[in-house]
Protein backbone atom coordinates (compact mmCIF):
# COMPACT_ATOMS: atom_id res chain seq x y z
CA UNK A 1 0.00 0.00 0.00
CA UNK A 2 1.48 3.40 -0.95
CA UNK A 3 1.48 6.34 1.47
CA UNK A 4 -1.29 8.22 -0.37
CA UNK A 5 -3.67 5.24 -0.20
CA UNK A 6 -2.82 4.75 3.46
CA UNK A 7 -3.46 8.41 4.33
CA UNK A 8 -6.75 8.49 2.38
CA UNK A 9 -7.89 5.34 4.15
CA UNK A 10 -6.93 6.77 7.52
CA UNK A 11 -8.77 10.06 6.82
CA UNK A 12 -11.88 8.14 5.74
CA UNK A 13 -11.76 6.03 8.87
CA UNK A 14 -11.44 9.14 11.05
CA UNK A 15 -14.37 10.78 9.23
CA UNK A 16 -16.51 7.67 9.61
CA UNK A 17 -15.57 7.43 13.28
CA UNK A 18 -16.60 11.08 13.71
CA UNK A 19 -19.96 10.37 12.07
CA UNK A 20 -20.42 7.29 14.20
CA UNK A 21 -19.79 9.37 17.33
CA UNK A 22 -22.26 12.11 16.34
CA UNK A 23 -25.25 12.03 18.66
CA UNK A 24 -28.71 12.38 17.18
CA UNK A 25 -31.20 14.27 19.32
CA UNK A 26 -34.85 13.48 18.63
CA UNK A 27 -36.93 16.56 19.40
CA UNK A 28 -40.73 16.44 19.76
CA UNK A 29 -42.35 19.80 19.11
CA UNK A 30 -45.62 21.51 18.24
CA UNK A 31 -46.48 22.73 14.72
CA UNK A 32 -46.68 26.39 15.77
CA UNK A 33 -45.00 29.08 13.69
CA UNK A 34 -42.15 29.90 16.08
CA UNK A 35 -41.09 26.24 16.31
CA UNK A 36 -41.21 25.81 12.53
CA UNK A 37 -39.00 28.90 12.20
CA UNK A 38 -36.56 27.42 14.74
CA UNK A 39 -36.17 24.27 12.66
CA UNK A 40 -35.16 26.38 9.67
CA UNK A 41 -32.47 28.13 11.72
CA UNK A 42 -30.83 25.08 13.29
CA UNK A 43 -27.89 25.16 10.87
CA UNK A 44 -26.57 27.81 13.24
CA UNK A 45 -26.54 25.20 16.03
CA UNK A 46 -25.24 22.22 14.04
CA UNK A 47 -22.42 24.24 12.48
CA UNK A 48 -21.21 25.09 16.00
CA UNK A 49 -21.87 21.54 17.23
CA UNK A 50 -20.95 19.18 14.35
CA UNK A 51 -21.03 16.21 16.74
CA UNK A 52 -24.78 16.68 17.29
CA UNK A 53 -27.44 15.93 14.69
CA UNK A 54 -31.12 16.80 15.04
CA UNK A 55 -34.21 14.82 14.15
CA UNK A 56 -37.59 16.55 14.41
CA UNK A 57 -41.00 15.11 15.24
CA UNK A 58 -43.46 17.97 14.62
CA UNK A 59 -47.04 17.37 15.72
CA UNK A 60 -50.41 19.12 16.11
CA UNK A 61 -50.91 20.36 19.69
CA UNK A 62 -53.34 17.71 20.98
CA UNK A 63 -51.31 14.88 19.38
CA UNK A 64 -48.01 16.20 20.77
CA UNK A 65 -49.41 16.30 24.29
CA UNK A 66 -50.73 12.75 24.03
CA UNK A 67 -47.49 11.34 22.57
CA UNK A 68 -45.03 12.97 24.97
CA UNK A 69 -47.20 12.15 28.01
CA UNK A 70 -47.42 8.49 27.00
CA UNK A 71 -43.71 8.34 26.25
CA UNK A 72 -42.53 9.87 29.50
CA UNK A 73 -45.02 7.99 31.68
CA UNK A 74 -44.03 4.62 30.15
CA UNK A 75 -40.30 5.52 29.95
CA UNK A 76 -40.54 4.90 26.21
CA UNK A 77 -37.39 6.88 25.44
CA UNK A 78 -38.49 8.02 21.97
CA UNK A 79 -37.53 11.66 22.55
CA UNK A 80 -34.41 13.35 23.91
CA UNK A 81 -36.06 16.77 24.10
CA UNK A 82 -39.79 17.40 24.56
CA UNK A 83 -41.76 20.58 23.97
CA UNK A 84 -43.96 20.78 27.05
CA UNK A 85 -45.89 23.48 28.87
CA UNK A 86 -46.39 25.17 32.20
CA UNK A 87 -48.94 22.50 33.14
CA UNK A 88 -46.66 19.48 32.70
CA UNK A 89 -43.35 20.78 34.06
CA UNK A 90 -44.07 21.01 37.83
CA UNK A 91 -46.12 17.80 37.86
CA UNK A 92 -43.55 15.79 35.91
CA UNK A 93 -40.59 17.23 37.84
CA UNK A 94 -42.17 16.17 41.15
CA UNK A 95 -42.65 12.66 39.72
CA UNK A 96 -38.96 12.50 38.79
CA UNK A 97 -39.71 12.38 35.07
CA UNK A 98 -37.59 15.40 34.04
CA UNK A 99 -33.92 16.29 34.46
CA UNK A 100 -33.03 19.64 36.02
CA UNK A 101 -31.39 22.03 33.56
CA UNK A 102 -28.15 22.76 35.40
CA UNK A 103 -25.71 22.87 32.45
CA UNK A 104 -27.08 25.67 30.29
CA UNK A 105 -23.71 27.45 30.38
CA UNK A 106 -22.30 30.60 32.00
CA UNK A 107 -23.80 32.96 29.37
CA UNK A 108 -27.35 31.66 29.64
CA UNK A 109 -28.50 34.22 32.26
CA UNK A 110 -31.38 32.43 34.01
CA UNK A 111 -32.05 35.60 36.02
CA UNK A 112 -33.08 37.36 32.79
CA UNK A 113 -36.13 35.07 32.45
CA UNK A 114 -39.43 36.81 33.28
CA UNK A 115 -40.32 35.85 36.89
CA UNK A 116 -43.94 34.89 36.00
CA UNK A 117 -42.68 32.45 33.35
CA UNK A 118 -39.65 31.13 35.25
CA UNK A 119 -41.61 30.37 38.43
CA UNK A 120 -43.97 28.03 36.55
CA UNK A 121 -41.01 25.97 35.30
CA UNK A 122 -39.13 25.80 38.61
CA UNK A 123 -39.45 23.19 41.36
CA UNK A 124 -37.37 23.42 44.58
CA UNK A 125 -35.34 26.27 43.05
CA UNK A 126 -34.31 24.16 40.05
CA UNK A 127 -35.31 24.94 36.46
CA UNK A 128 -36.79 21.82 34.82
CA UNK A 129 -37.61 23.27 31.39
CA UNK A 130 -36.41 26.36 29.53
CA UNK A 131 -39.07 28.63 27.99
CA UNK A 132 -38.93 28.90 24.19
CA UNK A 133 -41.74 31.41 24.21
CA UNK A 134 -44.12 32.67 26.88
CA UNK A 135 -47.64 33.93 26.44
CA UNK A 136 -50.81 35.19 27.97
CA UNK A 137 -53.95 35.97 25.99
CA UNK A 138 -55.40 39.22 24.66
CA UNK A 139 -57.76 40.72 22.10
CA UNK A 140 -56.49 41.17 18.53
CA UNK A 141 -58.89 43.20 16.42
CA UNK A 142 -59.34 44.88 13.04
CA UNK A 143 -59.03 48.64 13.49
CA UNK A 144 -60.50 49.27 10.03
CA UNK A 145 -63.69 47.31 10.80
CA UNK A 146 -64.08 49.09 14.13
CA UNK A 147 -63.67 52.47 12.47
CA UNK A 148 -66.21 51.58 9.80
CA UNK A 149 -68.72 50.58 12.51
CA UNK A 150 -67.99 53.73 14.55
CA UNK A 151 -66.55 51.71 17.44
CA UNK A 152 -63.53 52.40 19.66
CA UNK A 153 -61.84 49.46 21.40
CA UNK A 154 -61.04 50.24 25.06
CA UNK A 155 -57.57 49.24 26.32
CA UNK A 156 -59.30 46.99 28.85
CA UNK A 157 -62.69 45.95 27.38
CA UNK A 158 -65.47 44.00 29.08
CA UNK A 159 -67.26 41.02 27.54
CA UNK A 160 -70.46 42.98 26.98
CA UNK A 161 -68.61 45.45 24.73
CA UNK A 162 -66.82 42.62 22.88
CA UNK A 163 -70.09 40.78 22.16
CA UNK A 164 -71.86 43.91 21.00
CA UNK A 165 -68.95 44.89 18.73
CA UNK A 166 -68.66 41.33 17.32
CA UNK A 167 -72.30 41.34 16.24
CA UNK A 168 -72.01 44.83 14.73
CA UNK A 169 -68.95 44.08 12.56
CA UNK A 170 -70.15 40.67 11.34
CA UNK A 171 -70.80 40.59 7.60
CA UNK A 172 -71.52 36.96 6.75
CA UNK A 173 -72.28 37.73 3.09
CA UNK A 174 -68.66 38.85 2.69
CA UNK A 175 -67.27 36.11 4.98
CA UNK A 176 -66.30 38.53 7.73
CA UNK A 177 -67.10 37.14 11.18
CA UNK A 178 -67.12 39.44 14.19
CA UNK A 179 -65.20 37.07 16.43
CA UNK A 180 -63.10 33.91 16.20
CA UNK A 181 -62.66 31.84 19.36
CA UNK A 182 -61.36 28.33 19.99
CA UNK A 183 -63.88 25.53 19.64
CA UNK A 184 -61.68 22.48 18.95
CA UNK A 185 -61.89 19.99 21.83
CA UNK A 186 -58.81 19.59 24.00
CA UNK A 187 -57.65 20.57 27.48
CA UNK A 188 -55.12 22.94 25.90
CA UNK A 189 -57.39 24.01 23.02
CA UNK A 190 -60.99 25.06 23.73
CA UNK A 191 -60.67 24.45 27.47
CA UNK A 192 -57.68 26.79 27.78
CA UNK A 193 -59.84 29.57 26.37
CA UNK A 194 -63.06 28.56 28.16
CA UNK A 195 -61.47 28.02 31.59
CA UNK A 196 -59.74 31.41 31.45
CA UNK A 197 -62.96 33.05 30.23
CA UNK A 198 -65.05 31.31 32.90
CA UNK A 199 -62.74 32.78 35.57
CA UNK A 200 -63.84 36.23 34.42
CA UNK A 201 -67.51 35.17 34.78
CA UNK A 202 -66.89 34.10 38.38
CA UNK A 203 -66.82 30.36 37.61
CA UNK A 204 -64.30 27.80 38.85
CA UNK A 205 -63.61 24.13 38.18
CA UNK A 206 -63.81 23.06 41.85
CA UNK A 207 -64.79 24.50 45.21
CA UNK A 208 -62.41 24.26 48.18
CA UNK A 209 -63.45 20.61 48.75
CA UNK A 210 -62.77 19.62 45.13
CA UNK A 211 -66.47 19.43 44.30
CA UNK A 212 -66.97 20.17 40.57
CA UNK A 213 -68.84 23.43 39.89
CA UNK A 214 -70.36 22.93 36.42
CA UNK A 215 -73.83 22.85 37.99
CA UNK A 216 -73.43 26.44 39.26
CA UNK A 217 -74.91 29.53 37.55
CA UNK A 218 -71.50 31.07 36.77
CA UNK A 219 -70.60 28.24 34.36
CA UNK A 220 -74.07 28.39 32.84
CA UNK A 221 -73.62 32.14 32.22
CA UNK A 222 -70.16 31.68 30.72
CA UNK A 223 -71.00 28.79 28.38
CA UNK A 224 -74.35 30.29 27.31
CA UNK A 225 -72.64 33.57 26.49
CA UNK A 226 -69.91 31.85 24.45
CA UNK A 227 -72.25 29.58 22.44
CA UNK A 228 -74.70 32.39 21.62
CA UNK A 229 -71.91 34.78 20.64
CA UNK A 230 -70.26 32.21 18.37
CA UNK A 231 -73.60 31.30 16.76
CA UNK A 232 -74.32 34.96 16.06
CA UNK A 233 -70.88 36.28 15.11
CA UNK A 234 -68.48 33.35 14.72
CA UNK A 235 -67.31 31.50 11.60
CA UNK A 236 -69.00 28.30 10.38
CA UNK A 237 -67.45 25.08 11.71
CA UNK A 238 -66.06 26.87 14.78
CA UNK A 239 -66.17 23.65 16.84
CA UNK A 240 -63.23 22.40 14.74
CA UNK A 241 -61.12 25.53 15.11
CA UNK A 242 -58.12 25.70 17.44
CA UNK A 243 -55.23 28.15 17.58
CA UNK A 244 -53.82 27.46 14.11
CA UNK A 245 -57.20 27.42 12.34
CA UNK A 246 -58.22 30.76 13.87
CA UNK A 247 -54.81 32.25 13.08
CA UNK A 248 -55.35 31.38 9.43
CA UNK A 249 -58.86 32.88 9.46
CA UNK A 250 -57.61 36.11 11.00
CA UNK A 251 -54.64 36.41 8.64
CA UNK A 252 -56.92 36.04 5.62
CA UNK A 253 -59.22 38.83 6.79
CA UNK A 254 -62.15 36.71 7.97
CA UNK A 255 -62.16 37.67 11.67
CA UNK A 256 -63.01 41.04 13.15
CA UNK A 257 -61.65 40.01 16.55
CA UNK A 258 -59.68 37.08 17.87
CA UNK A 259 -59.06 36.49 21.57
CA UNK A 260 -56.15 34.13 21.93
CA UNK A 261 -52.47 33.71 22.72
CA UNK A 262 -50.34 36.85 22.75
CA UNK A 263 -47.73 34.94 20.71
CA UNK A 264 -50.01 35.25 17.67
CA UNK A 265 -49.43 39.02 17.54
CA UNK A 266 -46.25 38.79 15.46
CA UNK A 267 -47.96 36.50 12.93
CA UNK A 268 -51.06 38.66 12.43
CA UNK A 269 -48.89 41.78 11.96
CA UNK A 270 -46.37 40.17 9.62
CA UNK A 271 -47.06 41.48 6.07
CA UNK A 272 -45.49 38.34 4.56
CA UNK A 273 -48.12 36.18 6.26
CA UNK A 274 -51.13 38.38 7.02
CA UNK A 275 -53.38 40.26 4.58
CA UNK A 276 -54.47 42.56 7.44
CA UNK A 277 -51.00 43.17 8.94
CA UNK A 278 -51.32 46.96 9.02
CA UNK A 279 -54.86 46.99 10.40
CA UNK A 280 -54.44 45.13 13.73
CA UNK A 281 -54.92 46.61 17.19
CA UNK A 282 -54.50 45.01 20.63
CA UNK A 283 -56.33 45.16 23.96
CA UNK A 284 -56.32 43.23 27.25
CA UNK A 285 -58.46 40.11 27.56
CA UNK A 286 -62.05 40.98 28.58
CA UNK A 287 -63.58 40.93 32.05
CA UNK A 288 -67.13 41.14 33.41
CA UNK A 289 -66.40 43.59 36.22
CA UNK A 290 -65.84 40.88 38.86
CA UNK A 291 -62.10 41.49 39.18
CA UNK A 292 -60.67 38.79 36.90
CA UNK A 293 -59.71 39.07 33.23
CA UNK A 294 -59.70 36.02 30.99
CA UNK A 295 -55.93 36.11 30.38
CA UNK A 296 -54.02 32.90 30.86
CA UNK A 297 -50.35 32.13 31.47
CA UNK A 298 -48.35 29.63 29.45
CA UNK A 299 -44.88 28.87 28.17
CA UNK A 300 -43.98 26.33 25.53
CA UNK A 301 -40.72 25.03 26.93
CA UNK A 302 -38.00 22.49 26.22
CA UNK A 303 -37.36 19.73 28.75
CA UNK A 304 -35.34 16.51 28.95
CA UNK A 305 -36.87 13.17 30.00
CA UNK A 306 -35.13 11.70 33.05
CA UNK A 307 -34.12 8.52 31.21
CA UNK A 308 -32.23 10.33 28.44
CA UNK A 309 -28.74 9.06 27.63
CA UNK A 310 -27.96 12.29 25.76
CA UNK A 311 -28.58 14.87 28.47
CA UNK A 312 -25.43 16.94 27.88
CA UNK A 313 -26.09 17.30 24.15
CA UNK A 314 -29.76 18.03 24.87
CA UNK A 315 -28.86 20.83 27.31
CA UNK A 316 -26.53 22.34 24.69
CA UNK A 317 -29.41 22.48 22.22
CA UNK A 318 -31.87 23.86 24.78
CA UNK A 319 -29.37 26.56 25.79
CA UNK A 320 -29.00 27.56 22.12
CA UNK A 321 -32.76 27.61 21.35
CA UNK A 322 -33.79 29.62 24.41
CA UNK A 323 -30.82 32.02 24.63
CA UNK A 324 -30.48 35.77 24.09
CA UNK A 325 -28.31 34.95 21.07
CA UNK A 326 -31.15 32.96 19.48
CA UNK A 327 -33.42 36.03 19.78
CA UNK A 328 -30.73 38.06 18.02
CA UNK A 329 -30.45 35.40 15.30
CA UNK A 330 -34.20 35.54 14.58
CA UNK A 331 -34.09 39.35 14.61
CA UNK A 332 -31.24 39.26 12.08
CA UNK A 333 -33.10 36.88 9.75
CA UNK A 334 -36.75 37.85 10.29
CA UNK A 335 -36.79 41.22 12.09
CA UNK A 336 -37.23 42.02 15.79
CA UNK A 337 -41.05 41.80 15.66
CA UNK A 338 -40.77 38.06 14.94
CA UNK A 339 -38.54 36.89 17.78
CA UNK A 340 -40.15 34.39 20.20
CA UNK A 341 -41.83 36.59 22.83
CA UNK A 342 -42.58 36.44 26.51
CA UNK A 343 -39.48 34.88 28.05
CA UNK A 344 -36.78 37.47 28.78
CA UNK A 345 -36.78 40.79 30.62
CA UNK A 346 -34.02 42.09 28.34
CA UNK A 347 -36.26 41.71 25.27
CA UNK A 348 -38.88 44.05 26.73
CA UNK A 349 -36.15 46.56 27.67
CA UNK A 350 -34.76 46.51 24.11
CA UNK A 351 -35.68 49.75 22.25
CA UNK A 352 -35.40 47.97 18.87
CA UNK A 353 -37.99 45.40 19.96
CA UNK A 354 -40.30 48.04 21.46
CA UNK A 355 -40.18 49.98 18.20
CA UNK A 356 -40.75 46.92 15.97
CA UNK A 357 -43.46 45.21 18.08
CA UNK A 358 -46.62 47.31 18.66
CA UNK A 359 -47.94 44.46 20.79
CA UNK A 360 -44.99 44.31 23.24
CA UNK A 361 -46.59 46.40 25.99
CA UNK A 362 -49.94 44.53 25.91
CA UNK A 363 -48.14 41.17 25.90
CA UNK A 364 -45.98 41.97 28.92
CA UNK A 365 -48.91 43.48 30.83
CA UNK A 366 -51.04 40.39 30.11
CA UNK A 367 -48.28 37.99 31.24
CA UNK A 368 -47.53 39.94 34.42
CA UNK A 369 -51.19 40.31 35.43
CA UNK A 370 -52.08 36.61 35.17
CA UNK A 371 -52.39 35.09 38.66
CA UNK A 372 -52.07 31.27 38.68
CA UNK A 373 -52.27 31.12 42.49
CA UNK A 374 -55.61 32.99 42.62
CA UNK A 375 -57.16 32.35 39.21
CA UNK A 376 -60.86 32.62 40.06
CA UNK A 377 -63.13 35.15 41.76
CA UNK A 378 -63.97 32.63 44.52
CA UNK A 379 -61.32 30.59 46.42
CA UNK A 380 -60.02 27.41 44.75
CA UNK A 381 -57.82 24.53 45.97
CA UNK A 382 -55.70 24.49 42.81
CA UNK A 383 -53.07 26.48 40.93
CA UNK A 384 -53.42 27.37 37.23
CA UNK A 385 -55.33 29.95 35.20
CA UNK A 386 -56.44 28.04 32.10
CA UNK A 387 -55.82 24.60 33.61
CA UNK A 388 -55.95 22.89 36.98
CA UNK A 389 -52.47 21.76 38.01
CA UNK A 390 -53.31 18.16 38.93
CA UNK A 391 -52.31 15.06 36.92
CA UNK A 392 -55.96 14.14 36.27
CA UNK A 393 -56.69 17.41 34.45
CA UNK A 394 -55.29 16.30 31.10
CA UNK A 395 -57.99 13.62 30.77
CA UNK A 396 -60.70 15.65 32.50
CA UNK A 397 -60.05 18.80 30.49
CA UNK A 398 -60.22 16.94 27.20
CA UNK A 399 -63.42 15.08 28.16
CA UNK A 400 -65.13 18.32 29.21
CA UNK A 401 -63.74 20.01 26.09
CA UNK A 402 -65.48 17.39 23.95
CA UNK A 403 -68.92 18.04 25.43
CA UNK A 404 -68.46 21.82 25.25
CA UNK A 405 -67.35 21.52 21.62
CA UNK A 406 -70.48 19.43 20.96
CA UNK A 407 -72.62 22.20 22.52
CA UNK A 408 -71.00 24.74 20.20
CA UNK A 409 -71.68 22.46 17.21
CA UNK A 410 -75.37 22.22 18.23
CA UNK A 411 -75.16 18.50 18.98
CA UNK A 412 -76.37 19.06 22.55
CA UNK A 413 -77.72 21.95 24.60
CA UNK A 414 -75.62 24.04 26.98
CA UNK A 415 -77.54 22.51 29.91
CA UNK A 416 -76.83 18.97 28.67
CA UNK A 417 -73.14 19.78 28.20
CA UNK A 418 -72.84 21.19 31.72
CA UNK A 419 -74.70 18.23 33.25
CA UNK A 420 -72.39 15.85 31.41
CA UNK A 421 -69.29 17.81 32.54
CA UNK A 422 -70.50 17.75 36.15
CA UNK A 423 -71.18 14.01 36.06
CA UNK A 424 -67.93 12.90 34.42
CA UNK A 425 -65.79 15.24 36.55
CA UNK A 426 -67.47 14.13 39.79
CA UNK A 427 -66.94 10.47 38.84
CA UNK A 428 -63.24 10.90 38.03
CA UNK A 429 -62.47 13.08 41.07
CA UNK A 430 -64.20 10.56 43.34
CA UNK A 431 -62.26 7.69 41.77
CA UNK A 432 -58.99 9.62 42.18
CA UNK A 433 -59.72 10.21 45.88
CA UNK A 434 -60.17 13.99 45.85
CA UNK A 435 -63.84 13.74 46.87
CA UNK A 436 -64.26 11.80 50.09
Amino acid sequence: MNLRTFLLGTCSAVALAGLAQAETLTIATVNNGDMIRMQKLTDDFTSKNPDIQLEWVTLEENVLRQRVTTDIATKGGQYDIMTIGTYEVPIWAKQGWLLPLDKLGPDYDVDDLLPAIRSGLTVDDKLYAAPFYGESSMVMYRKDLFEKAGLTMPDAPNWEFIADAARKITDKNNEIYGICLRGKAGWGENMAFLTATANAFGARWFDENWKPQFDQPEWKNALDFYVKLMNDAGPPGASSNGFNENLSLFQTGKCGMWIDATVAASFVTNPKESTVADKVGFALAPDTGLGKRGNWLWAWSLGIPAGSQKADAAQKFIAWATSKDYLKLVAEKEGWANVPPGTRKSLYENPEYQKAAPFAKATLESINSADPKNPAVKPVPYVGVQFVAIPEFQGLGTAVGQVFSAALAGQMSVDQALASAQQLTTREMTKAGYIK
